[in-house]
C-alpha cells in the first residue's frame, strides 16, 4: 500500500539523492500496511517525482527525535524546532530504498482528484 506526500522540491530532491534520510511530519498515516511513500514535489515543480520504501516510523518527543535523526535530517535545527513547536510528539518517516521516476508524473496520473494533499493521501493504484 502507498501514500502520497507533498514535499517541498528541495527536500524531495534531497530524499531522491540520498542526503535526506528522514521525512518529518506532525502526523502520519494510521494504516500500518503502508510500505511506500510516493513523492509529490510541490510547486514550482508540481510533479510526482519518485518514491521510497519506509524503513521505520519514529514517534518521539521532538528533542529526542532531533538527537536521533539530526545527522541525516536534511533540515536545520531551527526549521525542525519551528515545525514542531508546541508539539509533544514528532514523527520521522525513515527512508529505506529510493526510486526516482525517469519521467515525472502529473498529480492526476496518481491521484484522481488532482489536488495535492495537505498531509497525505492513500493511493489505490500502483502508481
Amino acid at each position: 500500500m502507498k501514500i502520497l506526500l507533498s514535499i517541498k522540491p528541495e527536500y524531495a530532491e534531497s530524499i531522491l539523492n540520498g542526503t535526506k534520510k528522514y521525512e518529518f511530519r506532525r502526523r502520519v498515516h494510521a494504516d500500518d500496511r503502508v510500505r511506500t511513500v510516493v513523492i509529490y514535489a510541490t510547486l514550482p515543480v508540481g510533479k510526482v517525482v519518485g518514491e521510497f520504501t519506509i524503513k521505520d516510523i519514529h514517534a518521539e518527543p521532538p528533542e529526542n527525535l532531533w538527537s536521533r535523526t539530526k545527522d541525516a535530517s536534511g533540515i536545520t535545527k531551527s526549521f525542525f524546532s519551528e515545525y514542531f513547536a508546541g508539539r509533544d510528539v514528532a514523527y520521522a518517516i525513515e527512508v529505506k530504498k529510493v526510486k526516482r521516476y525517469s519521467r515525472p508524473k502529473s498529480l492526476h496520473e496518481v491521484l484522481p482528484s488532482g489536488v495535492a494533499p495537505q498531509s497525505y493521501a492513500y493511493l489505490v493504484s500502483s502508481s
